[in-house]
């Protein structure tokens, strides 16, 4: 993953980019009917059951807009919610707390969203030694929240970007002519560019693991789309050699299965790009 400072970087960029999409040169609606010096007190209401994320977000969205606006936090990330739970309220300016309302809802909705199955998943991998990794399946501008969102669900995340980390796909290795000038070709553009990057390689078959096997520093192999009983054999040849990860159409009635086959990793796109968003209201009290 990237550094914190720079994960806080995207975070402030996709804050500024939203605000810049929402608000253009005023928020009208506000400014027609609501006097500048009006004070004002809104509640984050959940109408919904899940896992809440985006609180600290949320913060900073405020933060951002005015900051003179106060959050007093009554639930934190990470927290399991119900319908009618209060997560904090916010006190400050009218027009600034009406400024910052969709970024803030849309945010959380999507955000919690993604964490209550997240959690879903990790309980149900409760008691193996595989984790669950997010991928760049992920919504455009929004990656930063979607993927701190399957932390706070209990996930891992994966690379964050094509530039933290070096990932040979199907077609990479095709258009390279093969695995083995694939990886032998990526060992050496990372020796000329002074770049410490992992290796991940992906495999279709036990054939191509074993070819894998035949090159030395890769961290870990991505297990394609194999079904139980070849998950098991390639869990068998690659040992400790390197970290081993499953992906490929694993679902809620899979993923156990898949877990203890022995794989260190399952990775699933669906964490990101296949949720519901939580229903969240922000009411002036």
């Amino acid at each position: 993953m990237i550094s914190q400072t720079q994960f806080n970087q995207e975070l402030q960029l996709i804050i500024e980019n939203a605000i810049r999409e929402d608000v253009g040169d005023g928020d009208h609606s506000s400014l027609a009917c609501i006097p500048a010096n009006a004070q004002g007190k809104a509640k984050l209401l959940v109408k919904d059951n899940g896992i809440i994320a985006g609180v600290e977000f949320a913060k900073m969205v405020f933060n951002y807009v005015d900051k003179n606006l106060n959050v007093t936090t009554f639930i934190e990330d990470g927290s399991e919610v119900k319908y009618g739970d209060v997560v904090f309220h916010v006190a400050g300016s009218s027009q600034s707390i009406l400024k910052a309302e969709r970024l803030v809802l849309n945010s959380m909705q999507r955000m919690s969203a993604i964490a209550t199955k997240t959690k879903k998943f990790v309980d149900l991998l409760e008691g193996t030694k595989t984790k669950i990794l997010d991928t760049r399946k992920t919504t455009p501008g929004f990656r930063a929240c979607e993927k701190w969102a399957v932390k706070i669900g209990g996930g891992e995340n994966h690379r964050f970007a094509l530039y933290d980390m070096i990932m040979l796909k199907d077609n990479h290795n095709d258009f390279a002519g093969g695995i083995t000038n694939a990886i032998s070709k990526t060992k050496h553009y990372l020796k000329e560019n002074n770049k410490d990057l992992k290796i991940i390689v992906e495999a279709r078959s036990l054939d191509e693991i074993k070819e894998i096997l035949q090159s030395n520093g890769v961290y870990r192999i991505l297990i394609d789309n194999f079904n139980f009983e070849d998950t098991i054999e390639a869990v068998k040849l690659i040992g400790t050699k390197c970290l081993t990860e499953s992906s490929g159409n694993i679902n809620e009635k899979t993923i156990r299965d898949y877990a203890n086959c022995g794989v260190n990793y399952i990775s699933s796109g669906a964490l990101t790009h296949s949720v519901y968003n939580m229903d969240l209201s922000l009411k002036a009290i």
